[in-house]
């Protein structure tokens, strides 16, 4: 039979200890012996043991038990699910009840019967792991639950670059291969990715998305990691992090491009040792998860300027896969406008609505620079305002695009309409504008006053 399970015995007597390590090295993977009840916080801390057996009396001539049921309180304010056996020689039943209405799993009287010790040990470690795994189970019907609740948008795409793309993702998706997924904001790269694990072998585990673009450095390893009670000063609770909740599933890392180069060498190693270690623990906790990761930015630019560690880039690109802007594919932008007319005229019980030959042909003129992010908001907003049956070009509000018959630009031409239009696109909000143009929110800030752009 396989050996399972580590194992804390406390205990002044040393004999008691070497007799009880004899005996149940046999039965489990691990078993340590302590003599000094102070050492027991830093050795579970250390080992995260499964069961203590813990003797109730420590100080010569004191046979109260209380001691037992200190240290018993002591290791429940580090693990609450901690599973204790007390051992007592004084069979009192009101401080066995005691003890289990403290928390402990289990008690045993000296002298006692081998068989029964390792058979109530092995109880306890049962319930141990049954614990843990209920926990497990409910981080992932948590996960699950907040990934249902979100809106879910369908991809739609008849066009030959879709058919491309869509020829890609049924070849990848049955793989375990890391992807990255390449392609203008508002393209669809998380419809790709939730394509991708829905079509894959981990389609009944969850897919967990992390915008790394609204990571804070501070916070960048307990929200990937997870962290320990009391590790920093606001850590309140034990926090598990994004990789271990998609443990045997799909971890999707939308913007990559945005983490520092200071913090990527933390994802790489994680990465590459399918491992993570939660902040202020010292135990690393195995992973198995399959990666996918999107950006609207230029890696290969970014490598090139010192910014984007080259290893964490072949690390993550195993297949890339690009999106076409709404631009190049505009076979499909009636059908997406269709599908959200749809989608909106049932929302706001407009079921009559429809859209004009005339608008058709704008939606179709139109460059799109937002993509279908863009046209889903044009259609919801055009559908909410209209008081007829018909949406008409006007309904619409697409903004006059820019039109100039001096081309060649200059650069800095270019640059200046850009950053216009990025504004336009996120209402003023600087940092949103940032994201989709891949700059710093500083450099913007700089670029908006040297161009004396109004924010």
């Amino acid at each position: 039979m396989e050996k399972v399970g580590k194992i804390l015995i406390v205990d002044d007597d040393k004999n008691i200890l070497r007799s009880l390590k004899i005996l149940l090295d046999g039965e489990f993977d691990i078993v340590k012996t302590i003599s000094n009840p102070n050492l027991i916080l830093s050795e579970y801390t250390k080992y995260h043991f499964d069961v203590v057996l813990l003797d109730m009396n420590f100080s010569a001539g004191i046979n109260t038990g209380n001691e037992g049921i200190y240290w018993l309180n002591e290791i429940l304010k580090i693990d609450q699910k901690a599973a204790v056996v007390l051992i007592t020689a004084y069979g009192d039943v009101n401080l066995a009840v005691k003890a289990m209405k403290e928390g402990a799993t289990d008690f045993i009287i000296k002298p006692w019967n081998n068989e029964k010790l390792i058979y109530t040990l092995k109880s306890a470690l049962k319930i141990r792991q049954s614990q843990l795994q209920i926990d497990q189970l409910s981080k992932d019907n948590k996960s699950l639950s907040s990934e249902i609740s979100k809106p879910r948008d369908k991809i739609i795409g008849s066009s030959a670059e879709m058919q491309q793309v869509f020829s890609m993702v049924e070849k990848v998706a049955s793989t375990d291969a890391n992807i990255l997924i390449l392609g203008e904001n508002g393209t669809g790269k998380e419809l790709i990715a939730r394509e991708i694990h829905k079509n894959s072998a981990r389609s009944t585990k969850p897919m967990i998305t992390v915008d790394m673009g609204a990571i804070s450095d501070t916070l960048f390893e307990s929200e990937l990691f997870g962290h320990k009670k009391g590790s920093f000063t606001d850590a309140k609770d034990d926090r598990t992090g994004r990789f271990e909740i998609a443990n045997g599933g799909t971890l999707f890392l939308d913007e990559i491009g945005n983490i520092p180069v200071s913090l990527q060498s933390k994802l790489l190693t994680a990465i590459q040792k399918q491992e993570i270690t939660p902040v202020g623990s010292n135990k690393p906790i195995s992973i198995d998860i399959r990666l996918i990761t999107a950006t609207n930015k230029n890696l290969n630019e970014l490598i090139q300027e010192g910014l984007f560690r080259e290893d964490l880039f072949y690390r993550i690109n195993t297949v890339q896969i690009e999106l076409p802007p709404l631009r190049k594919r505009k076979d499909d932008i009636i059908p997406i406008a269709e599908y959200y007319l749809k989608f909106y005229t049932t929302k706001y019980d407009k079921p009559t609505l429809k859209i004009s030959n005339k608008a058709s042909e704008s939606l179709l003129n139109y460059s799109w620079p937002g993509n279908i992010r863009e046209l889903r908001h044009a259609m919801e907003k055009a559908v909410i305002l209209s008081n007829d049956t018909t949406l008409r070009p006007e309904d619409f509000m697409l903004r006059q695009e820019e039109k100039t018959s001096d081309w060649p630009l200059k650069f800095e031409e270019i640059e200046r309409m850009a950053i216009q239009r990025a504004l336009q696109n996120n209402s003023g909000k600087i940092i949103d504008a940032a994201k989709e143009l891949g700059l710093t929110r500083q450099t913007l800030h700089n670029k908006i006053k040297k161009y004396n752009l109004q924010s």
